[in-house]
């Protein structure tokens, strides 16, 4: 699991990465692989443009467990 995301300043969930994402804040970005690719592919396509790293592999329910909420995330990501 991504022990970066309990312990550094983050974002949880899509819209809250997208504005991160577009303030140019965003350090690194994690993507469930279980989640609905209507909405992770434009922010993982946005993400390589920006050259920002995207980590995947992880479910949406570890990605909330990991970031300390009680409900899945389709999104995360650290801030600079």
């Amino acid at each position: 699991m991504p022990e970066e995301l309990a312990t550094k300043e983050k974002v949880v969930g899509i819209k809250q990465v997208w504005r991160l994402l577009r303030m140019g804040k965003a350090k690194q970005v994690y993507l469930a692989c279980d989640a609905d690719p209507h909405l992770t592919e434009p922010l993982s396509e946005a993400c390589r443009n920006a050259g920002i790293p995207i980590i995947t592999g992880f479910t949406m329910c570890q990605l909330g467990r990991s970031a300390g909420i009680e409900v899945g995330t389709a999104a995360a990501a650290l801030t600079k």
